[in-house]
């Protein structure tokens, strides 16, 4: 009696799919009924928070890749501006200069002008 009624157990386990068996297993492959509709019915609320679970997956991954392309982006346009901000700030400090000194010599009476041609050098022959 108790042989019959573990082997009832057992059919029943089977007929919803919960056996080891990989013979089994891959026979019911074979025929669609490896995941049957019982199973879906049974556990609709976990196969739908997996679905879920992996369809976040994928985009919090695409997302990420988005952000990350951005970001390299950004940053050699903060490396091009950077470098278009020392630029113009030498620019505009040696101007800067250039009329302070030109203030000053102007306030000595030196009479002093700025050279419109470039300057030569003197050799001896």
């Amino acid at each position: 009696m108790a042989k019959s009624r573990k082997k009832k157990q057992d059919k029943s386990k089977d007929e919803y799919g919960f056996t080891l068996n990989p013979i089994v297993l891959i026979h019911r492959l074979f025929q669609g009924t490896f995941l049957s509709l019982d199973f879906f019915k049974r556990y609709w609320f976990y196969v739908v928070f997996g679905t879920l679970m992996m369809l976040m997956y994928i985009s919090n991954k695409y997302t990420y890749q988005n952000d990350k392309a951005k970001l390299g982006t950004m940053k050699v346009m903060l490396n091009n501006a950077s470098t278009d901000f020392v630029y113009a700030s030498s620019r505009y400090n040696s101007r800067i200069l250039e009329s302070q000194m030109k203030t000053y010599v102007d306030s000595m009476g030196l009479d002093l002008n700025l050279s419109k041609e470039p300057p030569y050098k003197l050799t001896e022959k």
